[in-house]
């Protein structure tokens, strides 16, 4: 019985031993996977670095088209008159602001803003001249 008991002990280290193996490997594993999902997507490469050879992308944009900035960044309420815009197609009002106000107060109005309406409409990286150029895109279309 005391043989019995000795090679069942030894079988159950033996068991033990493989399974603590097992363990640490999968816990490798796991660490790797963790550690290459943490990484950085990309790297920074400054200029002078070895990495930093190849030739430098064109950064500029020309001007957008009205229309598109209409669509994107102000049909949301010049389409329905959200709080008192003037809707697009509507001359009537847009005819009356123009008498009211003039065309540099509305292009102010488009600029820095106007009751409910912020700085630049939802257009943050419109510039001044692709405002003007949105709002004569308006007043054209409600004529």
């Amino acid at each position: 019985m005391r043989l019995f008991n000795k090679k069942v002990g030894l079988v159950v280290a033996l068991c033990l031993g493989l399974i603590s193996a097992a363990a640490v490997a999968q816990s490798d594993r796991v660490n790797e996977a963790i550690k290459s999902r943490l990484a950085p997507v990309g790297s920074v490469c400054m200029a002078g670095e070895p990495c930093a050879s190849g030739e430098v992308a064109d950064q500029t944009v020309g001007a957008r088209d009205p229309e598109d900035i209409y669509n994107t960044s102000c049909a949301t309420c010049h389409n329905a008159g959200v709080a008192g815009a003037p809707v697009l197609g509507d001359a009537d009002q847009w005819n009356t602001l123009i008498q009211e106000r003039g065309m540099e107060a509305i292009y102010n109005n488009a600029i820095n803003g106007i009751g409910g309406m912020p700085a630049m409409g939802l257009c943050t990286t419109c510039s001044e001249e692709e405002m003007r150029a949105t709002v004569d895109y308006m007043i054209e279309e409600s004529q």
